[in-house]
């Protein structure tokens, strides 16, 4: 690349207040142009040069101009009185495209007679016959010079910014590189974020003026960004081909369009904002007509229409066919076409509905759904009833919802409604449900599916209903992003494979789901969520924190509010952080006050009853696992659903020191051993668990359980039960490989993604026995945090340790410093954290007492 030529401004930063004056930044064959002529200014010169308009023709013959006439040769134009010269002359011929064919014929006869050097320059189009003839005789002395647009650098240094800036990026992506459109948007360098200031659309007006009506006609169509094949063009401008396509070469010359033969986006913005309202409405709407007739997509056109605010009746069946173009990739969108199209008359509510509830608007979702179903004599009735039926799932009503579904009456929805009647505890109902006949379609194929898998989960082979809801998924990833669900096949998939102990297939399942967008933006929420409760039963805490965040920090519903909450809970226990715990529990609150109890909802109740008995809050938790036991009694206590509801109120019981109650969650998880492999593991693990608490510490037995709490899935819990043994076993053997075994089960999680936080399970354990002593909290510092956390006052504390309360307080002081605490509410959440699973702690407590048959 060569820089500017001597005499051409200097470069340095653009002011942006002032428009800069145009200058020659030049590629390699215009610079040895120029470079040519200054060496040997005497020489006979004779060139054409050929670009569209604005690609600086005219700035290249006054440069060359410039070089001559400092050279002391005279330099002639076409549009002066060419008297004979004694001397050698350079002509100057500029739009040679526009000078009269007398006039070329003057100039060829010159250039015969071999008196004068030329330059010639022109755009590509028109080409009259006078000046064909004369560049085909300029070709004689060498190919004529195409100026071609600026690169990326070379918009860079035009506008005197460094290569690959925001600035030069932005001009160059508008402008295409076309120089005259790299002046024009100059002024506007510094100010990349605010969009294109009116003035620089203005600075346009001119070049449209210039234009014909047709080819403005054609401008304005290829503003719409529409592929226009030849003969859509020729039905638009009623022109023949061959006009066609002296229309299109015209169109190219401008310089508004770029090589690739698309409009430049700031020459779009123009032609669609300067040309008159009356002109553009009528090329839209007319193109917007021929390729509805041609059955072509319409939607780009009109996006054009509606970004202009041009509507009407007239394009009431465009509106709806773009809708329906939009309703897979934007229904936020096709709700609002499909808005513009009943306005209009056309009769859309139903597919604005349905589009409203697909784009996460179940507000408006359930308005139009409602107003459907309250219209008597209505055709849309029943599409009204499945787009309530599945917006009240996604918010928790779903007994509602099956009503709603069992109303509509299709096939689908039958099936809907038999999962919605299961998840509520109405097992006959469900069974008492007919399908009608139907098409044979993706959504009613993968519903029927659906159904069969969740009433297989209730009594039989929970491979068998995990395989059946999995095959579900599969039937509907083709057609999935635009069907409008009560809930995936691939979210059910997963709960059944989470409550059986196969999350890989879960996780695959989900995975699928998101890449396939099955269920738009209303599932893709859950799926992710759901992906994230895999990662924290695996306690892989970072990785399920980056899925809750990819779920959104916004407006959940109330079903996904009460699975990220629980997520949340279920993260900072895992990660010991009690702070994090009290901020989830606090929203937890209201999400399960909002959220009336169902068959899939019980995961989240599990956790939330584990994390309530952690801070002391069981009671709010007691109506809805009391309603949830009730549930799983209406539907006969179906192992598959029961046993991790058994697993997380076991635990609840042991955080809140409930021994008997603990024994009765064992039995129940004894009792459903035999159902299925995840069963039988949690059975050895609650066991297992119970016997060291009472101090009976098996260690092959222990090793044995923690192994199969990972193999089903639970890693963490495995890499805790190993953990929890080895600080309560006295055989310092045993203890050491229950260590290697919680850190080896530990290292799983870890392997599957970097964490930000320790994994308490085990990482407060091997601490007591690896950490060096420095380290650690002295054994007098752990008497007083015990007492701090007890609420004793410094004196108090003072008194019961027979030290001063000068002293208690310099304990305080060094253990806020050794744990980095800023302030002594940190320090209080700090010590309660380590108090839940603190070697020392747990090791001084005495063990619990053997259940009555021991």
């Amino acid at each position: 690349m060569k820089a500017a030529h001597a005499g051409a401004p200097p470069r340095g930063p653009r002011d942006s207040r002032t428009v800069p004056a145009p200058r020659l930044v030049l590629d390699e064959p215009t610079a040895a142009l120029l470079d040519a002529a200054t060496v040997a200014p005497h020489a006979p010169l004779r060139v054409a040069v050929q670009a569209p308009g604005g690609y600086g023709k005219s700035l290249l013959l006054r440069e060359l101009t410039r070089i001559y006439r400092r050279a002391d040769v005279p330099v002639l134009d076409a549009w002066q009185e060419m008297s004979p010269q004694d001397g050698p002359f350079v002509l100057f011929l500029d739009d040679a495209h526009r000078v009269g064919e007398e006039r070329l014929r003057e100039v060829r006869a010159l250039v015969e007679a071999r008196r004068p050097g030329i330059v010639l320059a022109y755009r590509p189009w028109p080409r009259p016959a006078a000046l064909a003839e004369l560049l085909e005789l300029l070709r004689q002395d060498g190919p004529p010079l195409v100026l071609s647009p600026f690169t990326a650098e070379r918009t860079a240094e035009h506008l005197g910014v460094e290569p690959g800036t925001a600035a030069a990026r932005h001009v160059f992506a508008q402008t295409g590189g076309v120089p005259r459109l790299v002046d024009r948007l100059a002024p506007t360098v510094e100010r990349t974020d605010a969009g294109l200031p009116p003035q620089v659309l203005v600075r346009f007006r001119t070049d449209l003026d210039d234009l014909d009506a047709d080819l403005r006609g054609l401008l304005l169509a290829a503003a719409t960004g529409v592929e226009l094949p030849a003969d859509l063009l020729g039905a638009l401008l009623d022109r023949a081909p061959e006009a066609v396509d002296d229309l299109l070469d015209a169109a190219r010359a401008t310089g508004l369009v770029a090589p690739d033969g698309r409009l430049v986006p700031v020459a779009r913005r123009a032609v669609a904002s300067l040309s008159p309202a009356a002109q553009r409405t009528a090329v839209w709407q007319r193109l917007a007509e021929l390729q509805l007739a041609r059955g072509g997509a319409v939607l780009p056109l009109v996006r054009a229409l509606r970004d202009a605010g041009v509507g009407g009746g007239g394009l009431a069946a465009m509106f709806e066919a773009a809708a329906e173009e939009a309703l897979v990739d934007e229904p936020a969108l096709a709700a609002e076409l499909f808005a513009v199209a009943a306005s209009a008359g056309r009769p859309t509510a139903a597919r604005r509905a349905l589009a409203a509830a697909l784009s996460g608007d179940l507000d408006a979702g359930l308005r139009l759904a409602d107003r459907l179903v309250a219209a008597e004599g209505s055709p849309d009735r029943a599409v009204g009833a499945a787009v309530s039926g599945s917006a009240l799932a996604h918010r928790g009503q779903l007994g509602r919802s099956a009503e709603l579904y069992r109303w509509s009456g299709t096939t689908s929805s039958v099936s809907f409604a038999a999962i919605g009647f299961i998840g509520t505890g109405q097992l006959g109902r469900a069974d008492d449900l007919v399908p009608p006949d139907g098409p044979p379609t993706l959504l009613t194929g993968a519903a029927a599916l659906m159904a069969s898998g969740i009433r297989e989960s209730l009594s039989g082979s929970a491979t068998a209903a995990l395989s059946t809801l999995v095959q579900a998924a599969a039937l509907l990833e083709p057609a999935g992003r635009a069907v409008l669900l009560p809930d995936s096949p691939a979210a059910l998939a997963a709960l059944v494979a989470i409550h059986c102990g196969e999350l890989d297939t879960g996780e695959s399942v989900l995975d699928r789901a998101v890449a396939a967008d099955v269920g738009a933006a209303l599932m893709s929420r859950r799926h992710r969520l759901l992906l994230g409760w895999m990662q924290m039963v695996r306690g892989r805490t970072a990785s399920a924190a980056e899925h809750r965040a990819a779920a959104g920090t916004g407006p959940l519903e109330p079903r996904d509010l009460l699975y990220a909450t629980a997520l949340d809970a279920g993260i900072a226990r895992r990660e010991s952080d009690l702070a994090g715990l009290h901020r989830a529990w606090a929203q937890a609150r209201e999400a399960v006050m909002r959220h009336p109890v169902d068959l899939y909802s019980l995961l989240p109740l599990g956790e939330l009853a584990v994390a309530a008995a952690r801070l002391g809050e069981q009671a709010r938790m007691a109506t809805h696992l009391a309603e949830a036991w009730r549930l799983l009694d209406r539907l006969g206590r179906p192992p598959l659903w029961t046993a991790p509801l058994h697993w997380c109120a076991l635990h609840a019981a042991i955080i809140a020191e409930e021994p008997t109650t603990a024994d009765e969650h064992a039995a129940a998880l004894v009792a459903t051993a035999q159902h299925s492999r995840y069963g039988a593991v949690v059975a050895a693990a609650a066991e297992s668990w119970l016997e060291t608490l009472r101090g009976a510490v098996d260690p092959a037995k222990v090793e044995a359980a923690a192994r199969g709490l990972h193999g089903a899935g639970l890693w963490w819990d495995g890499a805790r039960l190993a953990g929890q043994a080895a600080i309560r076993t006295s055989d310092r053997k045993a203890m050491t490989a229950l260590l290697d075994c919680a850190r080896l089960l530990q290292g799983s999680a870890r392997a599957g993604g970097a964490q930000t936080a320790a994994q308490p399970a085990v990482a407060q354990v091997t601490e007591a026995f690896t950490a060096p002593a420095e380290s650690l909290l002295s054994e007098r510092e752990q008497e007083v945090a015990d007492l701090v956390l007890d609420g004793l006052t410094y004196r108090q504390i003072g008194d019961r340790l027979f030290i001063s309360a000068k002293t208690v307080e310099h304990h305080v002081a060094r253990m806020r410093q050794r744990l980095g605490c800023a302030n002594r509410g940190d320090l209080l959440a700090k010590l309660r954290a380590m108090s839940a699973d603190r070697p020392g702690a747990a090791s001084r407590r005495a063990p619990w007492p053997r259940r009555p048959m021991d």
